[in-house]
């Protein structure tokens, strides 16, 4: 297939590219290498990708509505993986015009161009953030996602609706999947694992919010990118048995889905810090901190629907995450 991946830099993206490179696809990557976080680290993500004869790389932004129309109408994809997005739960309280622009506009052009080039089927990612304050564990697709609280998760929801949409008006095939608290090598600077790693092997004390009294359903990269193949191979399809006067809110009439991607178990933060001190070989410094504003206190998927689905069942031991991130880090960083 040739697949439009967006975000191709990202975390995520340089993962999912690989296991579609590996295979076979011809892959175009989009990303516009913004530097909400260190713009070295995804041109070195990109330098595993570009020396691939069947990979390309486009560097643009997707809410750049006349150059993502260009590129859908030259380029024929026949499927299309959205990951690229203005990522970050706390960041979206400093800035939230970057995650209109990202998250909305640019998931808008998406849409318009897998609708005007007849793309046999859509990928983007949502997240677990669209769970907001539901307390009923574990989410499940079949809960209702109507109360946000961060304006990140509200986009994320707001793509759901969107994209269900397109299935709906134009037969657009559509599946969303919500990841779970992703974690591995290459990650995200900004995200718990880097930053306590860091931090532990500088000596420096790491900020444990909430008191510790949290906990995330921790995914690793490997099972995400895995989940998204899979995904990306079964194209969404109308629910025969929808009935709209009970209806399921990951299932349609339309050709749109939804699914939760992850590791079915929350791990406490506490037993997330002490793998990483297992790994690192060195006892964090804690610096107890209150919830911040736009975080929930825990995470749990129910990803039954996804098994069903695909056949697919995330499963890395956190341990076994933990110390392979901890490897890349002391390799990539010469620690």
């Amino acid at each position: 297939m040739k697949v439009l991946l967006t975000g191709a830099a990202g975390f995520i993206g340089m993962h999912v590219a690989q296991r579609l490179l590996e295979r076979g696809d011809e892959v175009v990557g989009l990303d516009n290498l913004n530097d909400y976080y260190d713009v070295r680290l995804k041109e070195a993500r990109l330098a595993r990708l570009t020396p691939h004869p069947a990979f390309r790389f486009v560097k643009m932004g997707v809410e750049d509505r006349p150059g993502m129309a260009a590129l859908f109408a030259a380029e024929g994809f026949d499927r299309v993986v959205h990951l690229a997005a203005q990522a970050g739960v706390r960041y979206s309280l400093q800035n939230p015009d970057a995650y209109i622009d990202a998250n909305i506009v640019g998931f808008m052009n998406v849409l318009e161009g897998c609708r005007h080039a007849g793309v046999a089927h859509l990928v983007y990612a949502s997240s677990s953030s669209v769970y907001g304050g539901n307390e009923k564990m574990p989410f499940s697709e079949a809960d209702s996602v109507d109360h946000p609280v961060s304006l990140y998760a509200a986009t994320k929801k707001a793509n759901e609706l969107m994209a269900h949409t397109y299935s709906h008006l134009y037969g657009l095939p559509t599946t969303g999947l919500r990841f779970f608290t992703v974690y591995g090598p290459w990650g995200r600077p900004d995200m718990a694992l880097f930053l306590f790693t860091r931090a532990i092997l500088e000596g420096r004390p790491i900020d444990v919010f909430n008191h510790g009294r949290m906990q995330r359903d921790f995914t690793y990269v490997d099972d995400i990118a895995e989940g998204v193949i899979r995904t990306l191979d079964r194209a969404a399809e109308a629910d025969p048995a929808f009935d709209p006067l009970a209806p399921h809110p990951g299932h349609s009439r339309a050709p749109y889905r939804v699914f939760n991607i992850g590791n079915q178990g929350p791990v406490l933060l506490m037993d997330f810090i002490a793998a990483i001190e297992d790994a690192v070989g060195i006892a964090a410094q804690k610096n107890l901190l209150p919830m911040q504003p736009g975080d929930v206190p825990a995470t749990y998927a129910d990803v039954s629907e996804l098994i069903e689905w695909t056949g697919f069942m995330p499963g890395t031991a956190i341990g076994e995450g933990v110390a392979r991130f901890v490897r890349w880090y002391r390799d990539y960083y010469r620690v």
